[in-house]
C-alpha cells in the first residue's frame, strides 16, 4: 500500500515538475508576441523608453482601469494610422498577399498530393530512385537557385509581377512530398483493389479513397505553406520592383525605412496585423498539426 502510495506521489510529482516546464516554456515563447502587441498600444514617448510596459502609465497615476483605458484610445489611434498610411497602403500589400498565398496553397497541396501518390501508390520504373532525387532537392538553399530563376523570370517577363511567388509552388515541394507519400503508404491496398473492382483507375483511387482519409496531412501542407508565404521576404524582395505589387512582408521593411527614426508603436501595431492571420489560421487548423502525422488507424 506505501509503495503504490509513493508511485503515485512520484507520478504526480513528475506530471507537476512537466507543467511547470512547459508553462515556462510556453511563457518564454510567448512573451515577445505580448511585449509586441503592448508596445503597439503606447504612446510614442513610452515606447521609446527603456522600461518594459504592457500598458500606458496615466500622467497622473491612476490605477489599472486607467491604463486599460489609455491602452484601447492608443490602440484606437495607432492602428488607423498605421491602416491609412498614405505613403505604405497596407490594405493594397494585404491583397497581394492573400492572392500569393492562396495561389501557392492550392497549387502546393495538389501538386504535392499528386506526385506523393506515384511515389506511393503506382509501381513504375526507378520510382525510388527518382524519391531520393526529390528529396535531394531539399539540401539545396533557395540562395543557390536565386539568380537562375531570376534569369528565368525575367525572360519570360515575370519579373516584377506575382507570378514567380506562386507559380513554383504548383510543382509540388520535397519535404511535402515525403510527407504525404508516408501517409499515403500507410493507407490499406485493399482499398485500392476495391476501388479497381468498382472500375475506379487511379484518378478515381485518389480522389475518392486517398483524398478524403487524407484531409489531415493535406491541410497541415497548407497551414505550413500559408505561414512560409505569408513570412517570406526575401522572394519578394528579389522579384518584385513595383511598390503597388509589393506584400505585407515587403510593406512591413518599407514602413519602417520611410521616416529617419522608427516610430516603435506604430511599427509594432503594423507587425501585429501581420501576425493576427498567421494566429488565426493556425487555431482554426491546429487539428490539422494534431493528427496531420498521425497514421493510426490506418496500418496495413
Amino acid at each position: 500500500m506505501a509503495t503504490m502510495r509513493t508511485q503515485r506521489v512520484s507520478r504526480l510529482a513528475g506530471k507537476s515538475a512537466s507543467f511547470v516546464v512547459l508553462a515556462a516554456l510556453a511563457a518564454l515563447f510567448i512573451l515577445p508576441l505580448l511585449w509586441m502587441m503592448a508596445t503597439s498600444m503606447l504612446p510614442i514617448d513610452q515606447a521609446l523608453s527603456s522600461e518594459l510596459r504592457f500598458l500606458p502609465k496615466p500622467e497622473e497615476g491612476g490605477g489599472l482601469v486607467e491604463s486599460v483605458e489609455l491602452a484601447a484610445a492608443q490602440a484606437a489611434e495607432n492602428y488607423p494610422t498605421v491602416w491609412n498610411d498614405p505613403i505604405v497602403t497596407f490594405p493594397l500589400y494585404l491583397r497581394n498577399t492573400l492572392i500569393v498565398a492562396g495561389l501557392s496553397v492550392i497549387g502546393m497541396v495538389l501538386s504535392s498530393a499528386i506526385a506523393a501518390y506515384g511515389f506511393a501508390r503506382v509501381r513504375w520504373r526507378y520510382r525510388e530512385r527518382f524519391f531520393w532525387l526529390v528529396l535531394a532537392t531539399m539540401m539545396i538553399p533557395f540562395p543557390v537557385l536565386m539568380v537562375p530563376l531570376f534569369m528565368i523570370f525575367s525572360e519570360l517577363g515575370w519579373v516584377g509581377t506575382l507570378r514567380p511567388l506562386w507559380v513554383p509552388a504548383w510543382f509540388a515541394n520535397g519535404f511535402n512530398v515525403f510527407m504525404l507519400r508516408q501517409f499515403f503508404r500507410a493507407i490499406p491496398q485493399d482499398l485500392d483493389e476495391a476501388a479497381r473492382i468498382d472500375g475506379c483507375g487511379h484518378i478515381g483511387i485518389f480522389r475518392h479513397i486517398i483524398v478524403p482519409l487524407s484531409l489531415a496531412p493535406l491541410g497541415l501542407v497548407a497551414v505550413f505553406h500559408f505561414m512560409f508565404v505569408w513570412n517570406d521576404f526575401l522572394g519578394p524582395l528579389v522579384f518584385l520592383t513595383d511598390q503597388s505589387k509589393f506584400t505585407l512582408a515587403l510593406g512591413l521593411q518599407l514602413y519602417q525605412s520611410q521616416s529617419g527614426s522608427t516610430p516603435w508603436n506604430l511599427l509594432m501595431a503594423a507587425s501585429t496585423m501581420m501576425v493576427l492571420p498567421v494566429l488565426l489560421v493556425f487555431i482554426l487548423l491546429q487539428d490539422s498539426f494534431l493528427r496531420g502525422g498521425s497514421t493510426e488507424g490506418l496500418k496495413e
